[in-house]
């Protein structure tokens, strides 16, 4: 049975954001492919005291100048090379560890590297890391070096969409041999779906980490939108009670900060609601709607990389006044809070299924 090293940022957490329910997917179906047991799981970032972290911060930036990302250092990436050497395949499940494909490569592994770029992550952090930060150039050198490495020295590159294929393409001169979309693991099969209609005075669900891009799309919707609409508006997610003082004022949203459970949530939503005007990839929040059979208003990049009927899953804003639009019009005409063609979308499109027949491909050999 073929064997393989697994190498992920950091250990599954009781709430994982968007990245990290992605690499989550993709050991899962690595799993089913190859078997558990045959899968070694190496950790590149363990958590640390926050004195800790600054006492190494010096060390940290070091690293980062010598183009290993955080957590990443010159002792780890040995301690991989030598692993590797029991492994057939490699697995880096992000291409900010480029690094590791590199020194794996020019010693000679025999084996093969597969990279996964959830991102084209020179894109994602220089829209993450504010303008004037001073580590942003530090950082945003870093993840280009290993973005390049990446694509130089892996025998697999895996990206989400056309539009990140386009980008590695112009950036990096590397075509991904494997493009496979956002996938979500189905939990939500059951034998009777609901059937209650959206009502007057939607409950819009907002799902998202404490994170610029986030952060800025739920800003603008609560001063451009929110004024003009009659909704009840949730935001959930990881961290997202330090988004409370910014919007407190709004006394028709509420916050619900790093829940165990997002179902009730999004069971109890009429609608989705994504104004996201920035990053790269495509959002896992989306996908995991879709799986809830959710109606979902969104922005182009809420649905980028999905092949969607915006009209049937919802609606697709570019403006304030899209919005308004789109919401006024499903408070005064009642739809099912279940959509069916969104959830017949997740299940032939992007469940777990769809990347275990792409994944199965670099393994037939």
């Amino acid at each position: 049975m073929k064997k393989l090293l697994f190498i992920r940022y950091r250990r599954p957490g009781s709430v994982d954001a968007g990245g990290e329910q992605g690499t989550n997917t993709n050991y899962n179906v690595l799993c089913r492919l190859l078997g558990e047991e045959n899968i070694t799981v190496y950790y590149i970032h363990e958590e640390q005291s926050f004195k800790k972290m600054i006492l190494g911060g010096f060390s940290i930036l070091i690293n980062f100048l010598k183009g290993y990302y955080y957590g990443l250092s010159p002792h780890k990436v040995k301690e991989i090379k030598t692993l590797a050497t029991n492994y057939p395949y490699v697995f880096i499940d992000r291409s900010i560890f480029g690094r590791i494909a590199k020194v794996l490569k020019n010693n000679q592994y025999g084996g093969k590297v597969i990279t996964f770029f959830h991102n084209v992550e020179s894109v994602y952090f220089a829209a993450k890391i504010g303008r004037y930060m001073p580590w942003r150039s530090v950082v945003i050198n870093c993840v280009t070096q290993n973005d390049q490495e990446s694509c130089d020295y892996s025998d697999i590159i895996i990206a989400l969409n056309e539009r990140d294929k386009q980008e590695i393409e112009k950036r990096y001169h590397r075509t991904p041999d494997i493009l496979s979309p956002v996938v979500f693991k189905d939990t939500y099969k059951l034998q009777e779906y609901p059937s209650a209609l959206t009502q007057q005075k939607p409950v819009c669900l907002f799902l998202g980490t404490y994170f610029p891009m986030n952060v800025h799309g739920i800003l603008w919707f609560t001063k451009e939108v929110l004024p003009n609409v009659d909704i009840d508006l949730q935001v959930v997610g990881k961290n997202m009670h330090e988004l409370q003082p910014r919007v407190k004022k709004y006394e028709n949203i509420k916050i619900f900060s790093n829940v165990p459970d997002l179902r009730p949530y999004i069971e109890n939503a009429d609608f989705m609601l994504f104004p996201i005007f920035e990053g790269s990839g495509m959002k896992v929040k989306t996908c995991e709607a879709l799986m809830y059979g959710k109606n979902i208003i969104g922005t182009k990049e809420a649905f980028e990389g999905y092949d969607l009927n915006f009209d049937k899953v919802g609606a697709c804003c570019s403006t304030k006044e899209d919005f308004i639009k789109a919401i006024k019009h499903f408070s005064i005409h009642p739809c099912p809070r279940f959509n069916t063609y969104s959830r017949d979308m997740f299940v032939n499109n992007y469940s777990e299924e769809e990347r275990e027949k792409k994944f199965a491909k670099i393994f037939s050999d």
